[in-house]
């Protein structure tokens, strides 16, 4: 079975089917949301209740926080585990990122995009792009 990290966004409501019905499977799945080393995942707000209204030196500044950091340290510890990354789309600039990031250390991609949106010709770079979870679970089999 394969080491899974699902990269995808806070506010994307089929993320946690797609972690449960990965594990049904039999994967083992990193799970941003509930990571292992405790608690309920990395907000900005953990760091500012008004974090989204930063000047770029405030943002800076936050990358370098202790919590910042630490969720960090987890994810690319999970990044480097992992031996298939599945992209949930919605997402944003980070799940992208970690997609990228994967493929570019030679470890599989699948894109799974539960609503069809506008195609996006750079997935070519991964290795599966799927549309149900079926066919999601039958790419990372």
């Amino acid at each position: 079975m394969a080491r899974i990290y699902v990269a995808s966004s806070w506010r994307n409501a089929c993320y946690p089917q797609v972690v449960a019905a990965l594990r049904s499977a039999g994967h083992e799945v990193y799970d941003f949301r509930n990571p292992p080393h405790g608690g309920t995942g990395f907000h900005w707000t953990d760091i500012d209740a008004h974090a989204a209204e930063w000047s770029f030196p405030q943002y800076a500044e936050g990358l370098r926080h202790p919590a910042a950091e630490k969720q960090f340290a987890a994810d690319l510890e999970a990044l480097e585990w992992a031996d298939t990354c599945v992209l949930v789309l919605p997402c944003g600039r980070s799940a992208h990122t970690e997609a990228g990031w994967m493929a570019g250390a030679g470890k599989r991609v699948v894109v799974y995009i539960p609503e069809m949106q506008e195609p996006e010709l750079m997935y070519k770079l991964f290795d599966a792009v799927t549309g149900s979870v079926e066919d999601l679970l039958a790419a990372v089999r």
